[in-house]
């Protein structure tokens, strides 16, 4: 407090001293003591730490097109005729998605008044129409004036003091956010004087932080930070907005793949897809073939009223040689289009991409042998009843899904799903467990993983060739196998003992992958058997019943871990940890 007594009297003397001064300056110095600095309420300084706390209206630009004004949630639009309610900030990207459907139409939105909007002031106030929306909001159109400073915040709390003409310290205040500092500056009188209390602390946009000790260095802070980033203060949302130069070091950065041509509203995708295109900084770009062959072409950029223009000029290669506006750099996607149904769609393809599927090795290797479902999981569930069956891609496009003796057929292909990413295309109508857009997620020569994260499906395949004829271990297993009776001489599941539930009753492995189970010889149930070598876990032994008794609780695909002509031992063990043993015996 005596501290704050002294910085009182040396004010006096210093509004004396600027009193007699015929300009002023940007913030006041009270004394030599770094702390004991205070700036007027009317100063540069100020109107960098107003700046600073305003209230950020660009986040809504695509709907309202003013970066001052924010639209208050929850409101209602009319995109394109299709009315979507916004009730978060979220919500905003629905409205892009309908703008990006078409590349060459006239995008419309209309808002549904009434709404309330927020200015950068944080006041409030009720709009009725768009003519009121648009005189507010006509100072900070895009292109025009935007003064807020996003690239750095204050953390709070901050510590405040006011003093008024009489020197007399007015007031002590501890702002704890954005609102209430601009609110604080805003209900200063212009010859009021204040007082921050040091250190404080910024964070910039990359999220580093800067100690301040005084209102130098704090105008100083707040000045350099004013460029330091890219507010998006356009009416794209999302930060779709980029320059010239961005887009030239992403071309060079890493080659891009193919994922969608069409050109003059005709898709010609399948001829192109996944091929590669790469930029070279001295203005030439080389397109990759399947049989490696390169076309050489020329690459350059420019701006126009439409944004970044990409000009790619090929020799006798009309489908790429244009000149395209480049509306979207998203995730590592690149989206060019030109008016008359023009579009092109690449990927950045780099060296560390974790998945690197290339179609035609995968369409050869699909048809090359038969595909047994390890694993199929939709939203989460396991789909047991169809272990252990069997796919059959032919050249044609027709697939088949058998257990041995059922068999359903339908159609495949592969292609690109609404994501871009490389699938497995499966169309069987008597079965929609399998019936999906799959995207690859991991290729070897044995098997083949797929996965939808967004729904939680997955599936797991497994290559058979010729039945496994030539591993000589799953032949000899399913020999013994087939050679007579077999009666459960133990199941486990933890350390619960379940054999009793199948007393009585006689298991036969037989041809086709069928199993057979029967009591005083009489049929009760069947399903499939399989014996063959997973490439990462080892033999398996698939047993499958399609029932809700007491034999679906042998449905699994487990590990042999021993056998002899009277004895199979098998177990498995669950996501939760739980070993499950099972073993047969010849009676």
């Amino acid at each position: 407090m005596k501290k704050l007594i002294n910085n009182i009297l040396r004010v006096a003397l210093v509004i004396l001293v600027f009193g007699l001064s015929s300009c002023q300056e940007e913030f006041e110095v009270i004394g030599d003591d770094s702390q004991s600095e205070t700036i007027a309420a009317n100063s540069s300084t100020a109107t960098l730490i107003e700046n600073t706390s305003s209230n950020d209206g660009s986040y809504d630009n695509i709907v309202d097109g003013a970066s001052c004004v924010a639209i208050q949630f929850p409101y209602t639009v009319n995109v394109n005729g299709v009315e979507v309610t916004i009730d978060s900030e979220s919500d905003l990207e629905v409205v892009e998605e309908i703008f990006d459907e078409l590349d060459d139409d006239d995008d419309i939105l209309d808002i549904v008044f009434p709404i309330t909007i927020t200015l950068a002031d944080f006041s409030e106030i009720s709009i009725e129409n768009l003519d009121q929306l648009e005189e507010l909001a006509e100072d900070c159109l895009e292109g025009g004036d935007d003064d807020d400073i996003e690239c750095i915040d204050f953390v709070y709390p901050i510590n405040l003091f006011t003093f008024d003409v009489q020197n007399q310290l007015t007031g002590e205040f501890q702002v704890n956010g954005d609102r209430e500092m601009r609110r604080f500056f805003d209900e200063l009188e212009d010859n009021e004087l204040i007082s921050i209390d040091f250190p404080i602390t910024l964070k910039k946009f990359d999220g580093t932080q800067v100690t301040v000790q005084t209102n130098a260095e704090l105008a100083a802070a707040l000045e350099m930070a004013k460029n330091q980033c890219d507010e998006d203060d356009d009416d794209d949302y999302n930060d779709d907005d980029f320059t010239e130069l961005e887009l030239d070091d992403l071309l060079v950065d890493c080659p891009l793949q193919v994922r969608q041509v069409i050109r003059d509203e005709v898709d010609n995708t399948e001829q192109y897809i996944e091929r590669l295109l790469t930029f070279k900084e001295d203005g030439t770009v080389y397109f990759s073939t399947f049989t490696a062959d390169e076309i050489v072409g020329t690459w350059s950029t420019s701006m126009s009223d439409n944004g970044v223009v990409l000009s790619l000029e090929f020799e006798n290669f009309t489908d790429f040689s244009s000149e395209w506006y480049v509306y979207e750099l998203e995730e590592g996607v690149i989206k060019l289009y030109k008016d008359g149904g023009n579009r092109i769609v690449l990927k950045r393809f780099c060296e560390d991409n974790s998945v690197d599927i290339d179609r035609e090795v995968f369409v050869n290797l699909i048809q090359e042998c038969e595909w047994v479902i390890k694993k199929v999981e939709n939203q989460g569930e396991e789909i047991k009843r169809l272990l252990g069956y069997k796919f059959q891609f032919a050249a044609g496009g027709t697939v088949t899904l058998t257990n041995g003796i059922n068999t359903q057929e339908g159609t495949w292909e592969t292609g690109l799903n609404s994501q871009l990413q490389l699938s497995l295309m499966i169309s069987i109508g008597d079965e929609p467990g399998v019936s999906f857009e799959w995207p690859i997620k991991d290729m070897l020569e044995s098997r083949l993983r797929f996965e939808i994260e967004a729904t939680d499906h997955k599936m797991v395949l497994l290559r058979v060739c010729d039945d496994s004829a030539n591993d000589g271990d799953v032949t000899e297993i399913r020999s013994i196998a087939m050679d007579g009776t077999w009666n459960v001489a133990l199941y486990k599941e933890g350390e619960m003992d379940m054999t009793s539930d199948y007393l009585g009753m006689d298991f036969n492995f037989a041809e086709m992958n069928q199993i057979e189970v029967s009591v005083n010889a009489d049929p009760i149930a069947s399903g499939l058997w399989r014996v063959l070598r997973d490439s990462e876990e080892g033999l398996k032994f698939y047993i499958n019943f399609d029932t809700n008794d007491e034999l679906a609780e042998l449905t699994e695909d487990w590990k042999l871990v021993f056998i002899t002509s009277t004895r199979i031992e098998l177990y498995d063990e669950s996501g939760d940890g739980t070993v499950e043993t099972l073993v047969f015996e010849k009676p």
